[in-house]
């Protein structure tokens, strides 16, 4: 099931998120590639880091060694940070600061970014000069950080009900198919057309809700596509990565009949220098090293 979905996530996340690729593109190839394939590698650490504390929070608690958790489970985190001894405790809560901070900075520079040069200097006021646009992508950062309190207040968004990491997985997944698929047939097929490229992220979004919210009760729990499953709440519901791989599939299918209804060179298209796919010899052993870790966990752990 993983396989449909988990590489769009993937690719979709290190090659076309602005998050991401703003730090790359600071940098020359061969540094951007190494600093990337690096980043891959302590990701690989991720369920270790993720799963180990709430695993001792839970041994800990039916052992009755966290009775602060009794009636809610939220705190489990920085109840088992008080068994570690004082500097260390310190230091725990300084790297999870720099962390959220560190990851917030990036994603505000990227809600200024994106906001202020790909939509209000095109289409709202494009004879903004340089310190207007600092201004601008100031007061949207500042709207983006309401949105967000307004839309975290209460769990207004019922993120708790399913966990945040799984949220976030799951509704990144609703923009995910669109974007890859624009972006892969965009480099890599010189046919590709304008308007092809937004009926792809706009069918990729669509595609999404349809398959995650209305395709079982539409469609069945049973079709040559998809299984769906009891969601706990009296219905059925596709597992998310399904969902992924099947908006994905069709949007590509979408995209390529628009596009043939163009030129069949669009003189827009991107100009790929082959040169940038040479690799120096530590980026290779780098890639191979991870993608031989990657392996292994899967065939231990499928």
């Amino acid at each position: 099931m993983r396989l449909q979905g988990i590489w769009i996530i993937n690719l979709n996340y290190w090659g076309c998120n602005q998050y991401i690729t703003q730090r790359a593109l600071g940098a020359d190839l061969q540094t951007a590639r190494t600093g990337i394939l690096f980043a891959g590698f302590l990701k690989l650490m991720m369920p270790l880091i993720v799963m180990l504390p709430g695993i001792a929070a839970f041994v800990l608690y039916q052992s009755g060694h966290l009775p602060q958790l009794v009636g809610g489970k939220d705190g489990a985190y920085s109840a088992v940070l008080t068994f570690l001894p004082t500097g260390l405790k310190g230091l725990s809560v300084a790297a999870l600061t720099a962390a959220i901070v560190a990851s917030l900075a990036g994603k505000v520079n990227s809600i200024s970014t994106i906001y202020t040069l790909d939509i209000h200097k095109k289409y709202i006021q494009k004879d903004a000069n340089e310190k207007s646009q600092v201004y601008i992508g100031r007061f949207a950062v500042f709207a983006a950080m309401i949105l967000a309190v307004l839309f975290t207040w209460n769990d207004i968004l019922g993120i708790g009900g399913v966990g945040g990491f799984t949220y976030i997985q799951k509704y990144t997944g609703f923009i995910s198919p669109g974007v890859f698929a624009m972006f892969f047939l965009g480099m890599f097929w010189k046919r590709t057309t304008g308007t092809a490229a937004i009926v792809g992220l706009l069918t990729g979004f669509l595609l999404s809700v349809l398959f995650n919210e209305f395709a079982p009760s539409l469609f069945g729990n049973e079709t040559i596509l998809y299984t769906a499953y009891p969601n706990g709440k009296g219905g059925f519901e596709i597992p998310f990565h399904i969902c992924m791989g099947l908006s994905f599939l069709f949007t590509m299918i979408a995209m390529v009949a628009v596009s043939f209804a163009g030129p069949k060179i669009n003189p827009k298209a991107f100009e790929l220098d082959k040169s940038m796919f040479k690799l120096e010899p530590s980026t290779t052993v780098l890639i191979v090293t991870i993608l031989f870790i990657i392996t292994a966990l899967y065939v231990k752990f499928w």
